[in-house]
């Protein structure tokens, strides 16, 4: 796909935020080698048009370059990242809280996208259908995900099994959003979809 402005953005966000956990951590890494590889994964990578999860394409990218770049393990390269993020106070400004997420004005252009999910123009995005929560229901918005770009990518890279580190990172942002998320099964661990089930923490 074009590593296009994009794709920089993301890239150099989730660095900034890894580099500045790093160096509080004292890890010595090679910043060039791992911006160098973020961006030669992104070449390879199969195109997802104007993706809503571009972010999240990029965040599974640069895990992958983390992982190959550096003497962490898997484990640890999750860790910086979790920890990097939860330190970034501008991460915490763009993404928002639970009142902004579960909007109920946001709902329309969501089964909207859910709708053009489905025709799948371009394999490696996601596809989803949006579930709302009735008044019965602990849960307000929940997302099934019949096709993961994260583990297309992974996949496609030949380290599949990265995959269930970045769905780790769906419960890190719901916390620093106030927002709970409860999922029973993932793609990434041979689950028949992603069940993403959002509510507020205090329900």
């Amino acid at each position: 796909m074009e590593y296009g402005f994009t794709q920089k953005l993301f890239g150099y966000f989730y660095h900034n935020s890894c580099m500045k956990q790093a160096k509080a951590q004292h890890l010595s890494l090679n910043s060039k080698a791992i911006k160098n590889e973020y961006k030669a994964v992104l070449e390879r990578a199969d195109d997802i048009g104007k993706s809503h999860l571009m972010s999240s394409y990029c965040m599974g990218a640069y895990f992958i370059a983390l992982n190959r770049k550096t003497s962490l393990s898997p484990e640890e390269c999750f860790s910086l990242y979790k920890d990097g993020l939860y330190n970034n106070k501008l991460f915490h400004m763009v993404i928002g809280n639970a009142d902004s997420y579960l909007d109920e004005k946001k709902l329309p252009g969501r089964k909207k996208w859910s709708e053009e999910s489905h025709l799948r123009r371009y394999k490696n995005d996601w596809v989803l259908d949006i579930i709302e929560g009735g008044p019965n229901d602990d849960f307000v918005l929940g997302y099934d995900y019949h096709n993961c770009g994260i583990c297309n990518l992974c996949r496609d890279e030949g380290c599949f099994e990265l995959a269930k580190y970045l769905c780790r990172m769906d419960y890190v942002l719901a916390d620093m959003m106030g927002m709970k998320l409860t999922r029973t099964q993932t793609l990434a661990e041979n689950g028949a979809y992603c069940d993403f089930r959002y509510g507020r923490k205090s329900q």
